[in-house]
């Protein structure tokens, strides 16, 4: 069973090679991914970390959680699923029409 975790407080200059490089130290890595923000191409400085083996994913959070990274204090925990993202309207999307004559 694969064990994904998330891992904040990432330099923003890692790429998915070196995070998954500081990673394997732990275990073997199935994947590793730095989130980049769409608009600027820039590293938001969190990612995921999947490993193939739970126990080696669990002592991961356990070696590296708070451990300093490239000077930025690490963040390591088991992943939770996205949560549903809705507009904060409630779904109304009214972008300007006229809705003056309403009662």
């Amino acid at each position: 069973m694969a064990i994904k975790l998330y891992v904040g407080g990432l330099p923003y200059s890692v790429n998915n090679q070196e995070l998954s490089d500081y990673f394997s130290n732990e275990g073997k890595v199935s994947s590793a991914m730095v989130i980049m923000d769409k608009m600027t191409g820039r590293s938001k400085g969190f990612g995921f970390v999947e490993f193939e083996n739970d126990e080696e994913g669990r002592n991961a959070i356990k070696n590296l959680d708070g451990k300093d990274f490239g000077g930025r204090k690490l963040v390591v925990n088991e992943a939770r699923p996205q949560e549903d993202r809705r507009p904060s309207n409630g779904g109304n999307r009214n972008f300007g029409g006229n809705n003056r004559n309403r009662y």
